[in-house]
């Protein structure tokens, strides 16, 4: 039988015994502060560690105490000056975090606050959606790639010679072999000159044919050893390193007209809460744009995209336009990854659906990395639509739009575990690419 032993190290001045025992013990209580915080707070705010205060209920230690109704007790009760039997004493202040002028009665708050980690706030957030721990641990991989200096070659571009090493070859060549240098074949030009330049000849002739033939012989060494040979060159040598994108920006398009209650509200801050984790674990820079609109569209902060109220009709296009205008002005494609997502019920006025889908196909679509869309039905309607293309007409006209995109996805959600279907196919292509790989 195996033995299994935790040598995980525990956290600073913290028992992980303990604390995995009153996570599990409280979980419940910590999945809905959690839930609630996500609801109330900023979307770049859950990626972080969270103080989640606790009922005393769910911190009081367990005690033994003796049977009222069996054993034997006895009692060393201390006498006072002050009371006498039959005397009204009165109930005590209260103090701490149980405070109120109701304490003493019922059940109250106390100062207690659980710190929970970044990991242990993704657990619990993950577990109404239903994903599989790929999807927890993984990004769609978005990499460039740069040249980067690898060594030298003996081939390439006339442009990419390394002179130095080149020149630095030839030296080693040419003293190896035994180049004659320069300076030996002047001295030898120089001496014969003076021996013919002498008016007796006689007794210099052996000396002046043995230095022209010595001559002779450097002068045809230095030309079979070249200054430079071919097996000298070398070029620099590039290869493309991966370098991840650093920069990427995610649209937020949500319909805010009186159709899309709370609850649907609440379904479109998961999924953006759930895109935005994607992306930062791969980004170092993340900004996020809210666009929200009716029959008009505008860029506001997210405080006023997810509650602020507002009346009007539904036109989809005026928030597609807002996006494609402010990319033009602030997001070049060439320099930033463009991520959006849009959350909507559906309902769209007459003629406008077919709009959105050529703003898609023509314009937004060549300019983001990945474009979600998210419709929000009522769970009474999961069996009719759920899995059939009938629906509204932006579902329709946006089902051509996923036909010609593969990084266009698009689906329908009633809870909270519907909500992964949008990112399967693009986990699926990029498991199929690690097995190639």
């Amino acid at each position: 039988m195996p033995n299994f032993i935790d040598r995980r190290l525990n956290p600073k001045d913290k028992s992980l015994g303990n604390r995995r025992r009153f996570l599990k013990r409280a979980r419940e209580e910590l999945k809905r502060t959690i839930k609630e915080q996500v609801r109330t707070g900023k979307i770049g705010d859950v990626d972080a560690e969270h103080r989640v205060p606790m009922p005393e209920r769910d911190t009081s230690e367990p005690t033994f105490q003796p049977s009222r109704t069996s054993g034997q007790r006895q009692y060393v009760l201390p006498g006072n000056k002050e009371f006498m039997p039959g005397d009204r004493l009165p109930k005590p202040k209260a103090e701490g975090g149980g405070g109120g002028s109701g304490a003493g009665t019922g059940e109250s708050e106390d100062d207690f606050r659980f710190v929970l980690s970044r990991e242990e706030v993704l657990d619990l957030f993950f577990e109404d959606l239903e994903l599989p721990d790929m999807v927890k641990l993984s990004l769609k991989e978005a990499v460039s790639f740069k040249p980067r200096r690898s060594g030298f070659a003996t081939s390439g571009s006339p442009n990419n010679i390394n002179v130095g090493r080149t020149m630095r070859n030839s030296y080693g060549r040419r003293l190896a072999l035994h180049r004659p240098k320069r300076k030996e074949i002047e001295a030898l030009t120089e001496e014969i000159a003076r021996l013919e330049a002498e008016p007796d000849q006689t007794a210099a002739r052996q000396r002046l044919e043995m230095l022209r033939s010595e001559l002779e012989k450097l002068e045809r060494k230095r030309r079979r050893i070249p200054y430079v040979d071919p097996v000298d060159i070398r070029f620099n040598r590039f290869e493309p390193q991966p370098l991840p994108n650093a920069n990427a920006v995610m649209f937020c398009l949500m319909d805010v007209s009186s159709s899309m209650g709370e609850r649907e509200k609440d379904l479109a801050k998961r999924f953006f809460v759930l895109l935005h984790l994607f992306l930062k674990r791969r980004y170092e820079r993340i900004d996020i744009v809210f666009i929200r609109h009716t029959h008009e569209a505008g860029e506001v902060d997210e405080e006023t995209f997810f509650y602020s109220t507002q009346s009007g009709g539904t036109v989809v296009s005026t928030a597609l336009e807002e996006m494609q205008s402010i990319i033009l002005d602030r997001y070049p494609s060439r320099e930033w990854n463009i991520y959006a997502a849009q959350a909507s019920d559906g309902d769209n006025i007459a003629g406008d659906s077919e709009r959105c889908a050529a703003l898609l196909d023509e314009e937004l679509m060549q300019l983001c990395q990945y474009y979600a869309y998210v419709e929000i039905i009522d769970e009474r309607e999961t069996e009719i639509f759920g899995a059939t293309d009938n629906g509204t007409s932006l579902w329709r006209a946006y089902r051509s739009v996923g036909e010609t995109w593969p990084n266009f996805q698009m689906t329908r959600i009633a809870k909270p575990a519907e909500i992964y279907p949008v990112f399967r196919k693009l986990f699926a292509r990029q498991a199929a690419s690690r097995v190639r790989d």
